[in-house]
């Protein structure tokens, strides 16, 4: 395995892993709580999400072009008067479809948020 690879669960990783594109290389893998999220993967050129909330108790792993996606953002119930990151929530926001995860811990959310705010803002 890649114990240099950032993430929680060994088998989240080797999911993500199974189903990378020939050149394109993981960065992180977080497990992730809330409503219908299991985990999220960033790679180089993608977030990866497993979404719980089909119908019918089915399973997906969505991948997502950072191309897609229009926003990221920290989310508290709070004020962020303290630190930007004192929420360990972000959303991400692709067309009309927002998905909201909890990690465990700021620094992951922290660790999110910057990765796809860099990918998103290359021109």
């Amino acid at each position: 395995m890649h114990p240099s690879i950032p993430h929680d669960r060994p088998e989240q990783l080797q999911q993500i892993q199974s189903g990378l594109m020939q050149g394109e290389q993981i960065i992180a893998v977080y497990d992730a709580s809330g409503v219908g999220t299991g985990f999220l993967g960033l790679t180089d050129r993608r977030v990866i999400v497993q979404d719980k909330s089909f119908v019918g108790k089915k399973i997906a792993i969505t991948s997502i072009p950072y191309s897609k996606i229009t926003s990221v953002s920290v989310v508290s119930n709070k004020s962020l008067a303290g630190s930007f990151f004192s929420s360990g929530s972000i959303a991400i926001n692709v067309g009309t479809h927002v998905y909201e995860m909890d990690f465990r811990g700021e620094q992951k959310a922290h660790h999110v948020h910057s990765v796809i705010l860099h990918y998103i803002s290359r021109p």
